[in-house]
């Protein structure tokens, strides 16, 4: 286990919200893997919501947690998170790290401490506001009451980011925005994946891969419709479920086959057999592609967020820059036609292992730590001198 209490005796992590698992929490884990002592201040913890490991894990919770409801509806408490973020006293910690999408990145820390922000994103439902609302469908009174919500967030959003030290983003697309919202530099580490747990095949299948849950935003869609243009003998399989599983099952040709969810040791077969995996959404990241190409396979993927970061074109897989049918279906047309070799695909998966981005973010994080207390050694030999 990597540890680095020596260097950093005192360290508070700082989390969103624990009341649902995903890529987050899978950084959240790392984290606490890097520092298994220090505490994890979050807004909420729901036990029965999350896995048993948790249990195990000094997670202190604010105010929020005792609001009516809120493990499992937390919306309508939306303008109560900046408060309970700011309700944390951290006093006593040299080191404040958040792993922040939205809220956590909001703590208020002492001047002597450093603080600093792996930014999963800055907050996308405030700053994509209509789109985030058509995507959703809202309607109704509570259409007319969010844009003043919204507005109160950004400005706390700006404000609440000035009082971070240093940013850390996901990828260079999470960089630029971090950028243009609140005008900071961010560091680039890449989230941890767990390559190791895939292995590649000598020879594919004759079917295509998507893996993903079938809501808007993912786009599933594109890939649904272009394989039912294409019609046989191109086959596509669809992993995961969502509210529009229904829809896209209508639209569907007979070569789409819907799988529902799978069990993840079903999934990583499903990867390691597949001609090449389909990832036509807008992601931060995007830990399914990275998946894939640790399977050995190519990814066709669009050209934005993080696929800009993990896939290289023609090399590892193929990117398209237009979300449209007749772009992918081109892009699914180049992809059949190039050679693949799945162990170059794999070497440069790698680089995005859980064991790089520990060693890397320790490093970091060590080596700011040192930046950070040479003004006060400095401030101290220069009372000391006569």
């Amino acid at each position: 286990m990597i540890t680095s209490q020596a260097v950093v005796p005192r360290l508070a992590l700082v989390h969103d919200y624990l009341n649902q698992y995903g890529g987050a929490e899978r950084v959240l884990e790392q984290l606490h893997a890097l520092w298994p002592t220090a505490p994890i201040f979050t807004s909420m913890y729901a036990p029965q919501l999350m896995p048993p490991q948790y249990r195990r894990m000094d997670i202190r919770t604010s105010f929020m947690q005792r609001l009516p409801g809120v493990h499992r509806h937390h919306q309508p408490y939306l303008l109560a998170y900046p408060l309970a973020f700011e309700s944390f006293r951290l006093h006593g910690y040299d080191i404040v790290l958040s792993n922040s999408s939205a809220w956590a990145k909001g703590v208020v820390t002492p001047p002597e401490t450093l603080h600093i922000c792996y930014c999963l994103t800055p907050m996308r439902w405030a700053w994509n506001y209509q789109e985030y609302v058509e995507r959703e469908q809202i309607g109704g009174p509570l259409r007319r009451v969010l844009p003043l919500a919204m507005h109160y967030l950004r400005l706390w959003d700006v404000a609440s980011a000035q009082r971070v030290d240093r940013f850390i983003a996901i990828s260079r697309a999470v960089a630029a925005r971090i950028r243009k919202y609140y005008g900071r530099e961010a560091t680039v580490i890449y989230p941890p994946v767990a390559v190791e747990r895939f292995t590649p095949r000598t020879a594919p299948d004759d079917f295509y891969l998507v893996v993903s849950r079938l809501i808007p935003y993912k786009r599933v869609d594109l890939a649904v419709d272009a394989f039912t243009q294409l019609g046989p003998p191109w086959r596509l399989k669809v992993v995961g479920d969502g509210r529009d599983r229904r829809a896209l099952q209508a639209r569907a040709g007979p070569n789409v086959e819907f799988l529902g969810r799978l069990p993840d040791h079903e999934v990583r077969e499903l990867m390691a057999r597949c001609r090449a995996f389909i990832f036509p959404g807008l992601e931060d990241f995007g830990i399914a592609p990275v998946e894939a190409q640790a399977a050995g396979r190519p990814v066709v993927a669009f050209a934005g967020g993080g696929a800009l970061d993990t896939v290289r074109d023609e090399v590892t897989g193929v990117l398209f820059r237009e979300q449209s049918v007749p772009a992918l279906i081109e892009a699914l047309r180049r992809c059949a036609d190039l050679t693949w070799d799945p162990q170059a695909i794999r070497a440069h998966a790698e680089q995005f292992s859980a064991t790089r981005f520990r060693a890397t973010l320790l490093a970091y994080v060590e080596a700011t730590w040192r930046e950070h207390q040479a003004p006060a050694a400095d401030d101290v030999r220069a009372r000391a001198r006569p």
